[in-house]
């Protein structure tokens, strides 16, 4: 009856990692900048689990007792996207990173995709969502053409205005994309971004939707539903995973919800693996420079703790994790190559183990199969005989 609740804090990195001047990252630190800018985060909860042994957070000190065990993992794909580092987690290395696009898309693939969607598209640059749909938003309810846009991720974005290209008709075009999106040009995702609003004062809605590339080879989601096991996605673990591996999964429209949706999951799964993605870290907080709301957010999932920790069973694995950086601190708004917190609690595990620096984060994935006793993950290296009672004892 055991069950893994894997909680992926979208972009709450913890320092950089040694190749982060290679992405242009160097001085990154999502959670310890934060802390620094605002004086202090208020994480009582996260500092029992140990986050504060992990690494020097202002507001966070070190536990002498942390009622976890405590450590971080190096990405060893190349890149710092959501997609690779999902994958990862799950037990997909990619040794090529998924492309990305700093000069736009090639004229000839948008005079393609033009062609294929019946449309002309506007756009066709580096953006920020936010800050395109401003520029661009009143052009585009005019004319109703698209806004194509991309970023430092690997990923091909899609915004529309609900009332001139309804969602319908944008799930569509998106779909043409990720369909036509092969080979040099298959980005990570397909992202199809919808809002509402007036000129100055357009703004993003909550019916985003990607499209993932398939991973390339079988992950951990996979290997838990081959034992027979309940795998339940929260937010957008299905989209990432492209659905395999998936049993059951449920939308939502911020952190709380997702928070809310895997307490309702963990009320009826009996055995198996619940996995949840908060975005909004990332995507309201982190690409738009917001240190303050990006504060706010991690203590406002750190006063939600004490519930996930009620409605644990004995059996159970909580892993709070995230899958990149996104220092809002720094002077862009993409990504930031770092290592991501690992906390790993529950009443059957050991406390107070220093994980040290895992060097990949399919050592995750792996610990998790062990646990679950799946069949054996190909990459990384399980952990669980270093936190697990049963083993020494």
């Amino acid at each position: 009856m055991a069950r893994s609740i894997i909680i992926v804090l979208d972009s709450v990195g913890i320092g950089e990692m040694p190749d982060a001047e290679n992405y242009g990252d160097l001085g990154s630190h999502t959670l310890g900048n934060i802390a620094r800018q605002r004086g202090g985060l208020n994480l009582p909860f996260l500092q029992k689990l140990g986050l504060g042994n992990i690494d020097l957070i202002p507001g966070v000190p070190a536990s002498h007792n942390p009622e976890g065990c405590f450590g971080r993992m190096a990405e060893r794909s190349l890149g710092k996207d959501t997609t690779s580092g999902h994958w990862e987690i799950a037990g997909v290395i990619l040794e090529r990173a998924l492309p990305t696009f700093p000069d736009g898309f090639p004229n000839l693939f948008i005079e393609r995709y033009e062609l294929a969607i019946g449309r002309e598209v506007i756009g066709n640059e580096v953006a920020s969502g936010t800050e395109i749909i401003q520029r661009l938003g009143e052009e585009h309810v005019r004319t109703g053409k698209p806004i194509v846009y991309t970023s430092a991720d690997s990923v091909f974005q899609v915004a529309a205005h609900e009332e001139v290209i309804p969602l319908p008709e944008l799930m569509r075009i998106c779909q043409i994309a990720r369909d036509m999106l092969t080979d040099e040009l298959q980005v990570g995702r397909v992202i199809a971004r919808p809002f509402l609003g007036k000129a100055g004062q357009f703004y993003r809605t909550t019916n985003r939707h990607d499209l993932a590339l398939e991973p390339p080879q079988k992950t951990l989601l996979e290997y838990v539903q081959e034992r027979g096991l309940e795998v339940c996605a929260v937010g957008k673990i299905r989209d990432i995973y492209a659905g395999r591996g998936i049993t059951d999964f449920v939308t939502t429209k911020g952190n709380m919800e997702g928070v809310d949706k895997t307490l309702e999951y963990m009320t009826k799964v009996k055995s198996g693996l619940i996995m949840t993605n908060l975005v909004d870290f990332d995507m309201l907080y982190g690409h738009r420079n917001d240190v303050e709301g990006y504060a706010r957010a991690l203590e406002a999932f750190d006063a939600r703790l004490p519930e996930l920790f009620a409605a644990l069973r004995p059996e159970d694995m909580l892993i709070i994790t995230a899958d990149h950086g996104c220092d809002p601190t720094l002077s862009g708004t993409d990504h930031t190559r770092e290592y991501v917190p690992l906390l790993v609690y529950g009443s059957a595990l050991k406390k107070g183990v220093d994980l040290g620096v895992r060097s990949t984060f399919a050592d995750l994935g792996a610990t998790v199969a062990e646990y679950l006793e799946a069949e054996p993950m190909v990459k990384g290296k399980s952990f669980y005989a270093s936190i697990s009672r049963r083993v020494i004892e």
